[in-house]
């Protein structure tokens, strides 16, 4: 991944190195009243991070899909209240400056969010929500409920997101139904 992020030759990353060293070991949470409104998670270093490009096509649009988006596995945030079983997830484009997410957002005259930045470069924020460009293998892919997905771009090509999962049966459940 760290190969193809600086393949095009110029050795430098969207939003800086110490922007994507954070994005890589650091989920950021949630505040109550914050892009995530609901909920207060607190942001903590991740153990252990799987980044996947083939995972962050689901994540694109199909005339979108040339696009290089690498996208973590879900942060898992168990028994959140209402909210149910949460993800955090992560991402970053390459060279999203010259990515076709970034035209269509900027084509769509989507919005930047008015108060929030990014966690990890404090750049600004486009929400993929509001601007319709959520596909629903996103959430098939995170193994989340179908309208509770959302998440955020920024200016440098960031992705942060939160979903809500769907229960995982247990091994005992999942036996008897095979039994049937």
């Amino acid at each position: 991944m760290m190969l193809d992020l600086q393949s095009s030759g110029s050795h430098s990353v969207d939003g800086n190195w110490r922007a994507l060293g954070k994005l890589l070991i650091y989920c950021s949470g949630c505040t109550k009243g914050g892009l995530f409104n609901s909920i207060h998670v607190p942001g903590h270093f991740v153990y252990r991070t799987r980044f996947s490009r083939t995972s962050g096509k689901s994540f694109l649009l199909p005339q979108c899909r040339t696009d290089v988006l690498y996208v973590s596995d879900p942060c898992e945030h168990l028994d959140q209240g209402e909210e149910g079983d949460i993800g955090f997830f992560r991402g970053i484009f390459k060279s999203f400056a010259t990515s076709k997410v970034r035209k269509m957002l900027i084509k769509r005259e989507a919005q930047l969010h008015p108060t929030e930045v990014c966690p990890y470069c404090k750049a600004k924020l486009w929400s993929m929500l509001q601007a319709k460009m959520v596909p629903a293998s996103a959430s098939c892919r995170l193994g989340a409920y179908e309208d509770a997905i959302e998440y955020y771009v920024c200016l440098n090509g960031h992705v942060l997101g939160i979903c809500t999962l769907l229960p995982l049966s247990d091994s005992e459940e999942a036996s008897d139904h095979s039994d049937a």
